[in-house]
């Protein structure tokens, strides 16, 4: 059975990222994150224009590099291969095989840089742990690393919603969401899907500053996570202990948040774990209310670690599909091949 370097690769990918995670120092993103700071003191003004031009340079930019570096394996291949053999069918087969090894190891590389589930049930997991020793402190110091509340005034109700909240939409952008990029289009969706969720982080949140400059970060973002978004709440909803529940809550409150995709996200957690989530969110100086979704109690401390268990299922049902489907399109592209072609 052929199996193709793509699915190969995003395969490795999430090994390497279930086996180590995200690196304290010097991550890919952390790298990509300064040079987009870096360009946006040179294009930053309150206009949209501005950064339609800065979103499109560092977007194209991530894609560019990933169709270079494509290519240069396909080049090393062949130019590796050529200099050791001139015998044409140990040269192809010689040359299938380097470009197959090379291509799978930069979509493993790929896949491990954008990829952020460990990391994030990790968190969970933490969160959880020091809610379970009431130590608040702990607790408030560690929500930045999931989500942009404020964590001062949050009590130990307060931060497991924000953290069931934050595991459901996180679980499509850090983990959902790049699989699928990446079993579509590869390295290129792999990075140019990273940069994108990254901008929207940056810039893409509604502050004075931001208001102009990142609105096309923002609108990428809601375009990139459309897709997955749904395939995430869809895959809560087969891991749910009551499907029909969380289904309902997917499709009668999904709609009813002010993102287009983390809503379908949260509705199907708070369905699949029989929660309500939803309420007053504290952002600095910025007050939002958020509709509720579900019919359950409000999450407690216990709820994290159920959160953290559905988090990891769904992104191991979506590992496997990005794995599978691109495994899938040589054989169907041989089937479909004319007699003789």
């Amino acid at each position: 059975m052929h199996i193709s370097s793509r699915s190969a690769g995003i395969a490795l990918g999430v090994l390497v990222d279930a086996a180590v995670g995200d690196p304290r120092r010097g991550h890919p993103v952390a790298l990509f994150g300064r040079a987009a700071a870096a360009l946006e003191k040179r294009l930053y003004g309150d206009a949209r224009p501005n950064g339609v031009a800065h979103t499109a340079i560092c977007v194209g930019a991530s894609a560019g590099l990933g169709l270079l570096a494509r290519w240069a394996s396909a080049t090393l291949a062949q130019t590796g291969v050529l200099s050791r053999t001139r015998a044409t069918g140990a040269l192809s087969r010689k040359r299938t095989r380097l470009g197959w090894a090379l291509e799978t190891g930069l979509t493993a590389a790929a896949t491990w840089a954008v990829l952020g589930g460990t990391t994030l049930a990790r968190e969970g997991a933490h969160m959880a742990k020091a809610l379970e020793a009431d130590d608040l402190a702990a607790a408030r110091a560690r929500l930045p690393h999931l989500c942009g509340r404020d964590p001062r005034a949050l009590e130990a109700p307060d931060l497991a919603r924000a953290t069931v909240e934050s595991l459901a939409e996180n679980t499509s952008d850090a983990v959902v969401a790049p699989l699928f990029w990446g079993a579509v289009a590869g390295v290129p969706g792999l990075l140019a899907y990273r940069a994108v969720n990254t901008l929207d982080a940056m810039v893409g949140h509604r502050s004075p500053r931001y208001e102009n400059f990142g609105w096309a970060a923002a609108k990428l973002d809601d375009m990139a996570n459309y897709v997955p978004a749904r395939i995430t709440g869809l895959l809560a909803v087969l891991a749910a202990p009551d499907r029909r529940r969380a289904l309902r809550v997917l499709r009668r409150d999904g709609h009813r948040h002010p993102s287009p995709n983390a809503g379908r996200c949260e509705a199907a957690f708070a369905g699949a774990l029989d929660v309500t989530l939803g309420g007053v969110n504290v952002y600095g100086s910025r007050v939002e209310q958020r509709p509720e979704m579900g019919d359950g109690p409000n999450p407690e401390v216990a709820d994290i670690r159920r959160a953290v268990r559905l988090t990891r299922t769904v992104s191991l049902t979506a590992a496997a599909i990005a794995v599978l489907v691109p495994a899938l399109w040589p054989r169907r592209a041989r089937s479909g091949r004319a007699p003789g072609a």
